[in-house]
C-alpha cells in the first residue's frame, strides 16, 4: 500500500511541477488575450508560492517514502531541494532570465521524482510491494 502511495505522489509531483512550469512560461503569452475573453486574472505570486509549497510537500513525502522503505539514497532530495531553491529565487536573476531559471528549477524537481521512481523500481532487496 505504501508503494502505491509513493508512486502516486511521485506522479502527482511530476504533474504539478510540469503544469506550474507551463503556467509560468505561457502566462506572458496568454495574459494579453484574457481581457479579450472577458477575464481579468493577473499574475498572482501568492498562487505560485502555494503551488510551489504543494510541490515541496508532495516531493518530500514521495522521496521520503522511497528513501525510508527502498533505496536509502539522498541524491533525489538534493535534486528536489536544489530545484525548489532555484525556482523560489527566480526573481533574483532578473526578468530576462526568469523562464530559463524556471525551466532549470522545474526540471530538477521532476528529475528528483524520476530518480526516486527508478531507484524504488530497481530495488532488489525488497520482497513485498514489488
Amino acid at each position: 500500500m505504501l508503494a502505491i502511495v509513493r508512486n502516486v505522489f511521485d506522479k502527482v509531483g511530476i504533474t504539478v511541477t510540469s503544469l506550474c512550469a507551463i503556467h509560468c512560461i505561457m502566462l506572458p503569452i496568454i495574459l494579453p488575450v484574457l481581457p479579450l475573453l472577458g477575464l481579468s486574472v493577473g499574475h498572482n505570486h501568492a498562487f505560485e508560492r502555494v503551488m510551489l509549497l504543494v510541490t515541496i510537500v508532495l516531493g518530500f513525502v514521495a522521496l521520503f517514502i522511497g528513501f525510508h522503505r527502498y533505496h536509502r539514497k539522498l541524491y533525489p532530495f538534493y535534486s528536489l531541494f536544489l530545484g525548489v531553491f532555484i525556482y523560489w529565487q527566480r526573481d533574483v536573476w532578473g526578468h530576462e532570465y526568469e523562464h530559463a531559471v524556471l525551466i532549470v528549477g522545474a526540471s530538477l524537481v521532476v528529475l528528483a521524482h524520476v530518480m526516486n521512481m527508478r531507484l524504488c523500481n530497481s530495488c532488489n532487496t525488497c520482497e513485498d510491494d514489488h
